[in-house]
């Protein structure tokens, strides 16, 4: 006689998609982003096959003989997450032309960390984009290469300390800023851009579902979090990346089919700007950012200001605001 309970319960396991058991430090803000996407994709009945560039989230989600997968995936190298994708997604349409198999539920997400996506695996994405492929890309963006020793990357933000830019007295930190790569996407003519955290939990839910029903290449920036490498209390994970949307640092928005606009929090500040807080609320919680609360780098801190506003002004244009 069969057991509901034990039915039950293998149905339960069977929806899990990402299991428990990783290795992924605590106040990682990665598996919160996967399991966000990975909900979304399974309330629109979509079984997604995984393509994972090289990254925190790979290594500490596989280590051989165990895995916290419970769907299909492959892992690749940092640098081709963009062409190993556009290789299952042509597979799949190929299948469906020659053998006329119903594989309409079927889509391939990539995830991908910021060094592998606007660094090293650029041009990949690029020709990705550019050649089309129903792909959603997701790039969750801890800010430097955290998985081989917190080495600054593209996306490292001015005036971070990391161990290849070092906060000294011939140099305070990163001098660059970060690279725009929603904007770059977007650049494509992609139909669908989206920038998101996993603090702003339906914010990412309905842009990931969003996606999915969209043909064609999508792209997703996912701001994230690595206690180690911000040097942030692993408690603080969700209220620092509130804190990003609300200082302006990294706004919600949305690029559909030409048009941009302003989404969640970041909609709600540009219609009440009293909402806005300083960037130094943000920089002041996490400790690669202590050189600049010192007296002699102020001019730093109020330069950082400086860009956020500079770009958020930029961005209240494109959007209708200004």
């Amino acid at each position: 006689m069969a057991n509901p309970l034990k039915e039950r319960a293998a149905r339960r396991e069977e929806n899990r998609r990402f299991l428990p058991g990783h290795r992924l430090c605590a106040g990682c803000a990665a598996p919160i982003i996967v399991k966000i996407a990975l909900m979304a994709a399974q309330e629109l009945g979509i079984k997604p096959i995984i393509v994972n560039a090289t990254s925190c989230l790979e290594v500490a989600t596989t280590i051989y003989p165990y895995t916290s997968r419970n769907i299909p995936r492959l892992h690749n190298a940092f640098e081709n997450a963009g062409a190993t994708a556009s290789g299952v997604e042509a597979a799949i349409k190929i299948l469906k032309r020659k053998y006329g198999k119903n594989l309409d539920d079927l889509k391939v997400i990539v995830f991908a960390g910021d060094g592998g996506t606007v660094d090293i695996g650029l041009q990949s994405l690029s020709g990705m984009l550019e050649r089309g492929h129903d792909i959603l890309y997701i790039m969750y963006d801890n800010e430097a290469y955290m998985n081989t020793g917190i080495q600054r990357s593209g996306a490292t933000p001015l005036g971070a300390r990391t161990t290849t830019s070092p906060a000294g007295r011939k140099i305070p930190g990163n001098p660059r800023q970060k690279k725009p790569i929603a904007f770059i996407a977007a650049a494509h003519g992609i139909p669908y851009v989206a920038t998101s955290t996993p603090a702003h939990f339906m914010d990412l839910f309905n842009k990931v579902k969003k996606a999915l029903q969209i043909e064609g290449p999508k792209f997703l920036h996912v701001l994230s979090t690595c206690p180690r490498g911000r040097r942030l209390p692993t408690e603080k994970t969700i209220e620092n990346l509130k804190l990003a949307v609300d200082t302006c640092y990294f706004p919600l928005r949305e690029y559909e089919d030409g048009t941009r606009k302003l989404t969640d929090r970041s909609l709600m500040i540009a219609k009440k700007p009293e909402l806005k807080k300083p960037v130094e609320e943000r920089v002041k919680q996490q400790g690669r950012f202590r050189h600049l609360l010192k007296p002699e780098n102020k001019h730093l801190l109020e330069e950082l200001q400086k860009r956020v506003d500079r770009n958020r002004e930029y961005l209240l244009k494109l959007t209708g605001f200004k």
